[in-house]
């Protein structure tokens, strides 16, 4: 009942959050790597300061994410950030037994919620837009500060480097992203309900509709590619539960182990997105996204918004 209390508050407030503010360009508070068209946005020096929620949910149960980034535009190209989460998530377990003469099946389904600081970041971005070619590039690294005990971090340092090409044609903005790290990245449409250390490539290729000067859709096909030995940390069956570790041969060993170290099979993932982003002022990022995992078989439905509260050092509105 707490625990339901408690993932019902979370809600709650996220959704108050979108009511004080009345409109931003996509913009992440967290270790979201970069996805979409590289921004229109004008970026402008001075300091900033961004908050957002994201949310993913879906047979496995829910993921949040409320993150804050302070940072620095140092000109129109090169800016850096550091920031922290605080993670949420609801697990839903289901368990069948088998007794008596004849066998009687019991399935028993159980929820549990728990919550705590995520890994602390710093990022550093590059942005450069011409007629020609828009770029992007983005390097994060982030620290073991979570609490490992529900899954919130790897106890490890990760790093990742991501770089985004676009182009403009009119209102159809198609884009290619590529990077390397030493951790599966979430995205705009997907909250993992696991983390991963090992080395892997990640791609994410779609496009972009402007609907309107503020609501825009799309579609993408994103690929998880990694090599080497790979361990995988469920945030839906931590090891405060109890739960074994053991070898895995396959994403889906999350559900099972607790910990779970294997070959390359282990986090390969590929899938494909949708997304509707609607941004109402230059201040607010609103946005819902479906993805699809093929290798996990799993739909998953996000929510996310994101304020953009950097005019308050700048003395606008």
């Amino acid at each position: 009942m707490i625990a339901n209390k408690i993932w019902f508050c979370a809600v709650i407030l996220g959704i108050a959050l979108m009511g004080l503010l009345g409109g931003a360009e996509p913009l992440h508070a967290q270790a979201t790597v970069q996805s979409g068209p590289v921004s229109k946005a004008k970026n402008e020096k001075g300091f900033t300061l961004i908050e957002s929620f994201e949310a993913s949910s879906n047979s496995y149960g829910q993921v949040m994410s409320f993150s804050s980034a302070a940072g620095y535009q140092f000109n129109k190209h090169f800016s850096l950030e550091v920031g922290v989460p605080v993670g949420f998530e609801r697990a839903t377990t289901t368990t069948s037994t088998t007794s008596g003469i004849p066998p009687v099946t019991t399935t028993t389904t159980s929820t549990t919620t728990y919550s705590g600081l995520g890994n602390a970041f710093l990022a550093l971005h590059f942005a450069a837009r011409t007629p020609l070619l828009n770029y992007a590039s983005t390097i994060t690294a982030s620290a073991p500060t979570g609490d490992q005990s529900k899954g919130l971090t790897t106890g490890h340092v990760t790093a990742d480097w991501t770089h985004t090409l676009s182009h403009d044609f009119d209102r159809l903005s198609p884009y290619l992203t590529a990077g390397i790290g030493n951790t599966t990245p979430n995205t705009r449409t997907f909250q993992r309900p696991y983390l991963t250390q090992g080395m892997l490539a990640h791609f994410e290729e779609g496009l972009m509709f402007d609907l309107s000067h503020s609501v825009s859709v799309g579609g993408l096909a994103y690929q998880i590619e990694p090599w080497g030995t790979q361990t995988l940390y469920s945030r839906t069956v931590p090891p405060i539960s109890g739960a074994p570790k053991g070898p895995g041969q396959g994403p889906m060993s999350f559900m099972q182990n607790s910990v779970t170290t294997g070959s390359s099979s282990l986090t390969r993932d590929k899938g494909v997105g949708a997304l509707l982003d609607y941004n109402p002022s230059p201040f607010i990022d609103l946005g819902i996204g479906f993805s699809h995992s093929v290798d996990l078989s799993v739909n998953t439905v996000s929510f996310g918004v994101t304020f953009n509260l950097s005019p308050l050092f700048r003395g606008k509105k």
